[in-house]
């Protein structure tokens, strides 16, 4: 039984927004946290919700919404990558849009926040243009989000574009944190009561999950996947002012609150929000049917976090405070890496064999192992055990003979000039789909590799980019040591 019930989450979800939009008079800026499209956190620590689970809420509403598409130009100065695809940010903002008119959502405009005229942002700008996109700009307000006379002044929201809408529901997302979402929504409830107009706002962030507890290990595994922003999960202090009651919500909606209240109140005499928690309309918590399983998957999630952590720290990606940061959070939970099953398989083959090596568990409960070879590379002989195993076909019976492989290693070091012969796990798959037209064994291996799907799996080296992507598209969870293979530096 799945731990979260996706229907319940999308019915209720969207009947909350809707009762939303009907109390600010039918126009509600509703700022979209999170992954839209290929929400993989959520569906990793609330088993049971699909990625594309907030996508398809909102074509529930599709007719009354349009979509506003945010990007900090920061973001576009430092080419900011999304880590779990691999785009920058400017590429997932076009990677949006198409994907929100694929579903026949409106994308109305695009908004740099943070606007400076820099070359990076100013072709960016104009791309978009040639494009047939709107593009408005919002600039950086000094003392914000404290010097709340000047944020709400001609000098604050004022100086920024009014963003021209024509749905009740304004969706405001962007491709990553930080981009500036709140700050644009509050900007037009600003600029519409400038015009005369009555808006209201709310937001839709999945987590932290409001009515969890705040050492929930749910909304501990979002603090784990958040350890390298500010962001601090804590109990709303005005929620509990107001009503007597704990709620968890993070640090930096319970700074911007006092702007957002003393907003309200120059807007229509007084606020309808009592604390940031009244601000959200998130219903995730009320669709967990399993909490012990969801407890479950959240403490994988955090010990997955924790070694990423550790290999992000070594490629220079995050401080150290990082890796201690989520370690805290493993002791608060009693957990460990060798609670990670695939980890312990993979460091035994490695010692036994002396060379770089893969574990796995499958979905099963199985625990399958490999080694590089003079032929294959760990991830492609584990990919290969792992189908020979669902298959039920013997270890000592051969998926693919050498007479097949050893031509393409000879190919890869005389034609292409590789220095490594060995095939990663996209050849040796592109290899056993070729051998499946002549080998019933290939063939009914191959009817298996949807099954490696929610699979754990476990490097003693880190990954090629070739290897780790494939493990990513099979939906295989993989983590690595934070070791480079034979000492190199460069990892491709």
């Amino acid at each position: 039984m799945p731990g979260f019930d996706n229907e319940k989450y999308l019915q209720l979800q969207s009947e909350k927004i809707m009762e939303r939009v009907k109390m600010f008079g039918n126009k509600l800026y509703l700022e979209f946290g999170g992954k839209l499209f290929d929400d993989y956190h959520a569906s990793r620590v609330l088993p049971g919700f699909l990625p594309d689970s907030k996508l398809k809420m909102l074509l529930k509403l599709k007719k009354d919404v349009e979509v506003v598409i945010v990007i900090n130009s920061q973001d576009i100065a430092k080419n900011k990558i999304r880590n779990d695809i691999g785009i920058n940010y400017q590429s997932e903002v076009l990677r949006l849009i198409d994907a929100f008119e694929n579903a026949e959502l409106f994308v109305g405009s695009v908004c740099i926040t943070k606007f400076q005229e820099i070359p990076q942002v100013m072709e960016f700008r104009q791309k978009l243009i040639n494009q047939g996109i709107k593009v408005y700009q919002h600039y950086e307000i000094k003392g914000y989000p404290h010097d709340i006379d000047k944020i709400i002044s001609p000098e604050g929201f004022g100086k920024n574009d009014y963003i021209k809408t024509s749905r009740k529901i304004v969706v405001v997302t962007a491709p990553g944190p930080g981009s500036g979402k709140m700050a644009t929504c509050l900007s037009q409830l600003y600029l519409e009561n400038e015009k005369g107009k009555k808006a209201g706002y709310a937001k839709y962030e999945t987590f932290p999950i409001w009515n969890l507890p705040l050492d929930h290990p749910v909304n501990m595994a979002y603090e784990a996947a958040t350890a390298d922003l500010a962001d601090v999960n804590m109990i709303d202090p005005y929620h509990l002012q107001a009503y007597n009651k704990l709620t968890v919500n993070y640090n930096r909606d319970v700074e911007i609150f006092p702007v957002l209240r003393q907003m309200f109140e120059a807007i229509y005499g007084e606020s309808p929000y009592k604390s940031p928690t009244d601000m959200g309309v998130n219903m995730a918590g009320f669709a967990i049917s399993d909490d012990a399983e969801c407890c479950k998957a959240s403490k994988d999630e955090i010990i997955r976090r924790y070694l990423q952590a550790k290999v992000d720290f070594r490629n220079g990606k995050v401080s150290e405070d990082v890796v201690d940061k989520i370690a805290i959070l493993m002791s608060k939970l009693g957990i460990s890496v060798a609670d990670r099953k695939c980890v312990q398989a993979a460091l035994d083959k490695a010692n036994k064999t002396d060379t770089s090596s893969m574990g796995i568990e499958l979905p099963d409960g199985s625990i399958i192992d490999a080694k590089t070879s003079d032929l294959l590379t760990a991830p492609a002989a584990l990919i290969l055990n792992s189908l020979k195993h669902l298959a039920g076909i013997k270890d000592t019976m051969t998926l693919l003979p050498r007479a097949i492989i050893e031509p393409i290693t000879q190919m890869k070091i005389s034609n292409l000039h590789n220095k490594n012969p060995r095939l990663h796990a996209d050849e040796i798959l592109v290899a056993l789909s070729i051998s499946a037209r002549t080998n019933p064994l290939a063939e009914m291996a191959m009817t298996y590799l949807p099954m490696l799907e929610h699979s754990q799996a476990h490097s003693t080296v880190i990954l090629p980019e070739v290897d780790s992507g494939v493990f990513k598209k099979l939906k295989i969870d993989v983590t690595t040591e934070p070791e480079f293979k034979a000492h190199k530096l460069y990892n491709k």
